[in-house]
């Protein structure tokens, strides 16, 4: 019970448990149909986790709703007729989700004086959610230029898709600014995409991260004036 109270108390900390469980599960999942199948069901585990935190923030509550509700149609009706139009729209709809889900979770960090345990969290979760949603836009990149991002190949020569762990990794690596790893992308609109991660990459740990780090080392400063 006290565990299901801290999750209440701090849904962020929910958000960013279930998503590092996803990076594992991910890996043994996406090898076969079925666990693909399994895969895009958690993906809507996630998204409710996601809502849930959306709903702590000052952005429309709705404006998620009306971006989940066809993402869980697209999902259901994928698992049981795969169409690869249907998965693209779908990554495209979880893409702009996400995206907004981490700029409700920045701007529910931004609106606080001080540091909560929420807020810790949060910081991390809104980097997994940025890190989902630009995964998601290298696949519908890959989806309309087969071959994007690296140089595999089927043995008829045909450009081979990279899955989607593979480019969460390289979605993860280069918000961190650790480098491309063995992922890299070949086409312009590609290159763009991931210009545009390791931008905001930096920058959400420069004004972000930073501020927090600034409000707490404050706030504990305080404290210790208080008789």
């Amino acid at each position: 019970m006290s565990l299901l109270a801290f999750l209440r108390r701090t849904p962020s900390a929910a958000l960013v448990g279930v998503q590092l469980l996803g990076v594992v599960l991910y890996a043994l999942m996406e090898s076969s149909p079925r666990g693909r199948a399994l895969f895009a069901l958690f993906g809507v585990l996630v998204l409710g986790f996601a809502l849930r935190v959306v709903r702590s923030g000052p952005w429309l509550t709705w404006i998620g709703v009306a971006l989940a509700v066809p993402i869980v149609v697209l999902t259901i009706v994928g698992v049981f007729t795969p169409n690869p139009a249907i998965a693209t729209t779908s990554a495209a709809l979880y893409a702009a989700f996400y995206l907004y889900a981490a700029g409700s979770l920045i701007a529910y960090m931004l609106q606080d004086t001080r540091v909560a345990t929420d807020d810790l969290f949060a910081a991390g979760a809104t980097f997994t959610l940025l890190a989902w949603a630009f995964a998601y836009s290298f696949v519908v990149c890959q989806a309309l230029q087969p071959g994007a991002f690296g140089y595999s190949a089927h043995p008829d020569g045909t450009p081979a898709p990279r899955s989607w762990t593979e480019l969460l990794y390289c979605s993860v690596a280069v918000l961190s600014s650790v480098g491309l790893s063995d992922i890299l992308p070949v086409t312009p609109m590609a290159r763009a995409l991931v210009m545009l991660a390791s931008f905001t990459g930096v920058l959400y740990i420069a004004l972000v991260v930073s501020r927090l780090i600034s409000l707490a080392t404050t706030g504990s400063r305080g404290d210790q004036g208080k008789p």
